[in-house]
């Protein structure tokens, strides 16, 4: 027996202004770019049966949102509170999980809605997905156009100039930034599907 060749990396995201959603594009790009894996972006705000449906057939799914008031948005708060019938009954048990925020200042307390995400994942069993990326922009002859420059290692950030146009905020580092996070939760999503896949074919040989 054998699984889908394809892994499914849900992201989850509120934005208010548009700024998360080019970060949840980015990052879902970040997915796309590696073999066998495919991202959908789901708006907290249009949620359909359907798409509880898709989260739970996701091998992973990435939580976003702007921090509002030192946490995350109420929007995003709603939908955490919605996933309570998946949490009772362990539907996301064992899926991958991470996260990223946005803020229009430099650091915004945007570690309280990654630290949220991360609880958020706990909760219902998921295994979360760092950074894994090296501060930039923190040194002389550094950058703002390194990646990871805001300095985050529990998930990605995204810095927007209050009075900048969309189309050029966040910051290209932080999109990428958002990238390469997708592009992790890809790999790992992906590895934990072969080992399962794995225990299946073993399983299912009688050699248990």
């Amino acid at each position: 027996m054998m699984l889908d060749d394809v892994s499914t990396v849900a992201v989850v995201f509120h934005s208010d202004g548009g700024h998360v959603r080019r970060m949840a594009e980015h990052l879902a790009r970040g997915v796309g770019g590696q073999p066998g894996a495919h991202a959908d972006l789901h708006d907290v705000e249009s949620l359909e049966p359907s798409t509880w449906d898709a989260l739970g057939r996701a091998d992973g799914i990435v939580f976003g949102c702007p921090t509002y008031m030192g946490g995350p948005s109420s929007a995003f708060k709603a939908f955490a509170e919605a996933s309570l019938p998946v949490w009772a009954g362990r539907g996301w048990s064992g899926k991958v999980a991470a996260g990223f925020a946005h803020s229009q200042a430099m650091t915004g307390d945007k570690l309280n809605t990654l630290q949220y995400f991360g609880l958020l994942a706990a909760q219902h069993g998921m295994l979360w997905v760092n950074l894994d990326l090296l501060p930039g922009w923190c040194w002389d002859g550094a950058s703002p156009d390194d990646l990871n420059r805001l300095g985050s290692w529990l998930g990605a950030m995204g810095q927007s100039n209050g009075d900048g146009d969309v189309a050029t905020n966040p910051r290209e580092s932080d999109l990428l930034t958002a990238e390469h996070l997708g592009a992790s939760v890809a790999r790992t999503a992906r590895a934990l599907r072969a080992g399962r896949e794995a225990e299946i074919a073993v399983a299912y040989s009688g050699h248990y």
